[in-house]
């Protein structure tokens, strides 16, 4: 993943920096809470672990990024510094106050993720959504501000299409988003599902998938195809018809079926029903 960002969220980075004039504060862990626009959506406990341990060692090396709200504070960034503190037992941690918006807040949130690449497919398409609903930000508008194209923020928003099933695949790395985009455009879930669950028990690279997706819509097409086919009319059977409706001026089908059927002449009223039956009387006679 490519770390170059766009110029809306490149200039927010230096707000994250501490300067000589923030001060740094010891913040109780029990006023601190998470951020709510945090993309990420898991945190490792092996990471969280290590992190804990190197805490314990060397204690907060840099401070984490706060807001002061509504009793308390909420984090802008270092909520894996906050969970391994609190995975030490720590009262407090230190801390660096500073005032944002609640736009600047979402889009630090996905500028910290994206740059570790500490982000799944999923959570990458549910922040670029919540900041295009958040904030009524076009796809076009969201690739700058990320310093993404625009195919590519279309691409992962196209991951929300997806049944819930397979979302959670994609979320746990079970089904990479290049599996996921092979069989995206597939209109039956129940396909998309025994696609995925069989990628999965094959081991399937992305090619053997978009390959056996080729192949069953090739087979859709041969089967529609077969189908438009058959119900074509007999070419024989077509001329019947013409001849009849000129000969009896009216409309005229013929239905068969394994060489019997039957010929259906249409009337309109009571006096074109006469002139039918004298018609096929004298045709009899």
């Amino acid at each position: 993943m490519s770390k170059r960002l766009g110029k809306g969220l490149d200039a927010l980075l230096p707000a994250l920096s501490i300067g000589d004039d923030d001060k740094i504060v010891e913040i109780p862990l029990s006023q601190l809470r998470p951020n709510p626009y945090q993309p990420r959506r898991t945190f490792h406990d092996e990471s969280i672990n290590e992190l804990a341990a190197s805490i314990k060692e060397h204690g907060i090396i840099q401070p984490i990024i706060v807001r002061s709200v509504l009793k308390g504070y909420e984090i802008i960034a270092g909520e894996r510094r906050f969970r391994a503190s609190q995975v030490c037992g720590l009262a407090t941690i230190t801390a660096v106050i500073k005032k944002f918006s609640d736009q600047q807040v979402m889009e630090i949130a996905l500028i910290e993720n994206l740059q570790r690449e500490d982000l799944n497919a999923m959570e990458i398409a549910i922040a670029y959504q919540a900041l295009i609903d958040q904030f009524s930000l076009t796809q076009e508008e969201l690739s700058v501000k990320v310093g993404k194209s625009r195919s590519h923020i279309a691409n992962f928003l196209r991951l929300l299409q997806l049944p819930e099933e397979i979302k959670q695949y994609v979320s746990r790395g079970t089904l990479s988003m290049g599996h996921a985009k092979a069989i995206i455009g597939l209109k039956d879930t129940k396909t998309i599902k025994a696609l995925a669950e069989l990628a999965i028990k094959e081991q399937w690279s992305v090619r053997e998938l978009e390959e056996e997706v080729k192949r069953l819509e090739e087979k859709s097409d041969n089967k529609k195809a077969t189908s438009t086919k058959s119900k074509r009319k007999d070419p024989y059977i077509n001329e019947l018809e013409e001849n009849l409706r000129e000969m009896y001026r009216t409309t005229v089908k013929i239905k068969h079926n394994n060489n019997k059927g039957k010929i259906e002449l249409l009337y309109y009223s009571k006096d074109d029903l006469d002139r039918l039956l004298e018609l096929l009387q004298g045709k009899i006679s």
